[in-house]
């Protein structure tokens, strides 16, 4: 039977429109991520998983509207290949993005969303009233639905390794007695061992602060015990004069909004501070205790001032209804015992912020312990890394962008493959603490000695992308801004595929360790912030966690010592870690760097603290000595199979000529039988007074000679 041409035609009409609607449904999406607030001085930016026509501005295609819809002559400009829209020259105000489909750089994409709201603000926005920061936290609880884009998937990539900044570190100094190992000098740094020379204070374990007399290394004895008699868990420590601050976790239930929520109300952390006269060390006095809610981020002393920052996030699944008032950070005082909540007027709006957590800064002057006033700034937005000088407060937070879902809701996206970070700067006058200015770089800081300022700039090392991606390889960067943020210089794409596991800023040179099969180390010229310039690099096998300055031309790297292995599927050889390395950099010539002197301690397996935290590091610098906590593992007869030999510290001499040189081998072979070393008795720091040596772990003190290393007296704290 033969088909008339009307039928005919129906069937193909239908077929290209099955067609046609199947290209729209499986036409890919092209997503903007952009955040909805912005500062004037720093213009606004959005983001694009893929490429905008080069024609989008030119053409019309993409502009910016008011508030009543008008267009504005707003300075658009097109960087990283398309992918980032800059909006710059807006006057504060509410604002409109707006798209059309031609934008797009092909006819198969489509755009998620054509159009985004944002607010441009003259400086960052305090909270004026509960119903303002409800809002806020209603906006930010209704973007909470995904933290990772479809397409931009890939894996973060968050190094715990450590570096520091050179002309600044004070490790110990040349006294009598040791110091903690810091960034910036005049800047000290909390940790969990602290001594004056006649005493250590020591908060291992997280139950109580132990005093103990080193007076006589062959008599030490626990001078005193601090137990707190509530729910105190101590963590870090300060000495200040004749005052121990004791940094701690406190944790408190939230108050309760209705009789249903008693029980399932959830507890959140309380940083607290409890201040101790120690003028008679065997009898430490209790003067005053202070609390700022959320965790400790990090805490700093100089010139008399105790800084720290906390991050709070308010348990807002818990509550049956978000009230503004009750979500202010909750701070403690024993001098105000009826002030609960911190005062609107101190609680501010980071640019960018949108997600529902506080960055808390607090400031308390040491040199006034019992009267002087507690003064907190709250500002809504997270935080990751801190860096300080005795001017300068830094914050870092990861760029979190906006876009929508399936059901076109608009959600909150971290993007690890093209991660960019906000850095937001406050000045300190005392403890007054004022937000200055803030920038935003594409990449992300591994910690808090990625960055340095030098003669009122400030200089930063970052890597984008993701060295496991080939569609977007890592690739690292310098940056240098001046003292408003503004940058000023670049070197950017060093070390394509790989990433930076160390930093060390010494003056007018910077030194930047990546790594992925070898470990490059490079010489950066930074004296010129509008030109830095690098001038030579090393590749040796291995890889630096953490680099310490010798003297101007020298430097120390504390790492690893890495081998490769075929691959058996072919691929890119498999790189293994080996024993601890240690190596002395000779960067004389800066054109040609040299690793000079290398020593390898142990096999896979072995592993010290100081790859992650440079407190754990003892120097001294009369002796030129260096020493460390260690556990020691050697590789077994089978593959990957290691065997622990034992755990203790071992001490270096390090010097130019002599290169090296083991002086304190203070590993304890292990008993018979053990696998793994004991938590108890690890040791986690080192300190010296005078001619003796001090190992600290949980459960026991060791007294060593500086001069032979031998054994004096060990002291049980059970």
């Amino acid at each position: 039977m033969k088909l008339r041409k009307p039928v005919i035609w129906f069937g193909i009409a239908m077929i290209m429109v099955m067609v046609v609607t199947g290209v729209v449904m499986f036409m890919e999406k092209v997503n903007v991520f952009a955040t909805g607030t912005a500062l004037s001085d720093n213009g606004w930016k959005a983001h694009f998983s893929e490429p905008l026509a080069k024609e989008a501005i030119t053409n019309g295609y993409v502009y910016v509207t008011d508030r009543d819809g008008e267009k504005v002559g707003a300075e658009l400009v097109l960087t990283d290949k398309g992918r980032t829209l800059q909006v710059e020259g807006l006057q504060p105000g509410n604002y409109t993005l707006r798209m059309e489909q031609k934008a797009v750089n092909s006819q198969f994409k489509s755009l998620k969303k054509k159009k985004v709201d944002f607010i441009v603000y003259d400086s960052i926005e305090s909270i004026s009233s509960a119903a303002d920061l409800k809002l806020y936290f209603e906006r930010a609880k209704d973007m909470q639905s995904v933290s990772v884009s479809e397409d931009m998937a890939g894996s973060s990539e968050k190094a715990t390794m450590e570096s520091a900044k050179a002309e600044s570190s004070d490790a110990v100094g040349g006294g009598d007695h040791s110091s903690t190992n810091i960034q910036v000098e005049g800047v000290d740094e909390s940790d969990m061992v602290k001594t004056d020379g006649d005493y250590v204070y020591s908060v291992f374990g997280g139950t109580s602060v132990k005093v103990i007399d080193i007076r006589n290394p062959k008599k030490m004895k626990v001078a005193a015990e601090i137990k707190p008699n509530d729910d105190y868990y101590p963590t870090q420590l300060f000495l200040h004069d004749d005052l121990l601050i004791v940094l701690g976790d406190k944790m408190v239930r939230y108050p309760k909004r209705s009789a249903s929520q008693a029980e399932i109300m959830p507890m959140n952390s309380l940083t607290t501070i409890r201040l101790y006269n120690i003028e008679k060390p065997e009898k430490p006095v209790l003067i005053r205790e202070i609390g700022v809610e959320g965790y400790l981020k990090s805490a700093r002393k100089t010139d008399g001032m105790l800084y720290l920052v906390t991050n709070v996030h308010p348990y807002l699944w818990a509550m049956e209804e978000i009230e503004g008032d009750a979500l202010r950070p909750r701070i403690f005082d024993s001098n105000e015992k009826e002030k609960e909540f911190m005062d609107f007027k101190d609680i501010s709006i980071l640019p960018g912020a949108i997600d529902p957590s506080y960055s808390v800064i607090a400031a308390i002057d040491l040199t006034s312990p019992k009267t002087s006033q507690l003064e907190t700034k709250g500002f809504l937005g997270s935080s990751d890394q801190m860096y300080m000088t005795k001017d300068h407060l830094y914050l870092t937070a990861l760029k979190y962008e906006t876009s929508t879902n399936s059901r076109g809701a608009e959600i909150m996206i971290w993007n690890p493959g093209r991660a960019d970070t906000e850095i937001f700067k406050f000045k300190l006058d005392g403890t007054n603490v004022e937000f200055h200015r803030s920038a935003e770089l594409g990449g992300t800081i591994l910690n808090q000695f990625s960055m340095d300022e030098y003669k009122g700039n400030f200089r930063v090392v970052m890597t984008e992308g993701n060295m496991w991606d080939e569609r977007n390889p890592s690739k690292n960067h310098l940056y240098i801004l001046n003292e408003n943020m503004e940058l000023t210089g670049s070197v950017k794409g060093l070390a394509k595929g790989e990433r930076i596991y160390s930093a060390r800023f010494m003056g007018d040179k910077a030194y930047m360790v990546t790594f992925r099969e070898t470990d490059p180390l490079f010489v950066i010229d930074v004296a010129d912030p509008v030109n830095p310039t690098v001038l030579g690099e090393l590749k040796i096998p291995g890889f630096s966690n953490y680099l310490h300055p010798l003297d101007e031309n020298h430097l120390i790297g504390f790492g690893y010592e890495t081998s490769a292995q075929k691959n058996p599927s072919g691929g890119e050889p498999l790189i293994l870690t080996k024993g601890m390395k240690i190596s002395l950099f000779d960067v004389t010539d800066f054109h040609n760097p040299e690793e000079k002197f290398t020593e390898i301690i142990g096999g896979r397996g072995t592993y010290s603290p100081l790859q992650y935290d440079h407190k754990a590091l003892l120097q001294h610098k009369k002796k030129n000595l260096f020493g460390f906590p260690v556990s020691i593992y050697e590789e077994g007869e089978k593959e990957f199979e290691v065997d622990f030999t034992g755990a203790g510290a071992l001490v270096y001499e390090i010097t130019p000529d002599r290169g090296i040189v083991l002086k304190g081998d203070l590993v304890q072979k292990k008993a018979s039988g053990q696998q793994y070393e004991e938590w108890e008795t690890q040791v986690q720091r080192l300190v010296y007074s005078g001619e003796s040596l001090f190992t600290l772990s949980m459960d026991e003190v060791k007294s060593y000679s500086l001069d032979s290393f031998k054994e004096i007296s060990t002291l049980k704290m059970k």
